[in-house]
């Protein structure tokens, strides 16, 4: 299913995985457990560096020469792997311009979810990130694997996709809380019915957002 908003052309692809068409380039975020792609990645943008978004398989399905590779310092020695590919490696606040989009680098990181007593699956010092893409004058948040966090009031996209299944990421009461923070136009839920989560969690939201945010349920291909 794709998802068509003025020039984008938005596809899950399960989990926190996301296609999307621009003017003829191609974004590809955390491809994990993605089936073949006939279109290859201009870019490839990765959040952090667990099995689930980081996964040079999936990578591979979609990578050519070309394709321009974005992630964290934590991502560095698995991507080094990649020799012949351009790769920029990005904290929270980095930005980064190219002929069609403009990427910037945003904090993902947990508050409440926690691996053992005081430990989180995602420390805010590891500097793990969301993405915030600007493709003309429409822009897309990627949250990663996140919690409800402050920084997100500052964010305003158009189109945000945000965690839902809780455990490692926010609830989907979380995700309403922080969707009122930011405000964007749409909200496309993600990362549930692979690991953890199922489409009962995305169908929570549905007349729990504010009026004026579109909820938009997509189906994986």
């Amino acid at each position: 299913m794709v998802y068509n908003y003025k020039d984008l052309k938005i596809t899950w692809l399960g989990h926190d995985s996301f296609k999307v068409e621009y003017k003829g380039k191609y974004v590809y975020f955390d491809p994990y457990k993605i089936k073949p792609q006939k279109e290859k990645a201009d870019y490839i943008l990765i959040s952090h560096n667990h099995f689930d978004h980081l996964s040079p398989e999936d990578i591979n399905k979609v990578l050519s020469k070309g394709t321009v590779l974005i992630a964290p310092t934590e991502c560095k020695d698995e991507l080094e792997k990649f020799k012949e590919n351009k790769k920029y490696y990005v904290k929270p606040g980095d930005e980064l311009s190219f002929d069609l989009i403009k990427v910037k680098a945003v904090n993902a990181y947990n508050v409440n979810k926690f691996r053992a007593p005081g430990v989180v699956f995602h420390p805010k010092e590891d500097n793990k990130v969301g993405y915030v893409v600007t493709f003309g004058e429409t822009s897309i948040y990627h949250a990663g694997d996140t919690d409800h966090i402050p920084e997100m009031k500052n964010l305003k996209p158009t189109i945000a996709l945000l965690p839902v299944s809780g455990t490692y990421v926010m609830t989907k009461e979380e995700a309403i809380e922080a969707a009122k923070d930011i405000k964007p136009k749409i909200v496309i839920p993600m990362h549930y019915g692979t690991i953890v989560g199922s489409e009962a969690d995305a169908e929570y939201l549905k007349g729990k957002l504010p009026k004026e945010i579109e909820l938009v349920i997509l189906k994986p291909e």
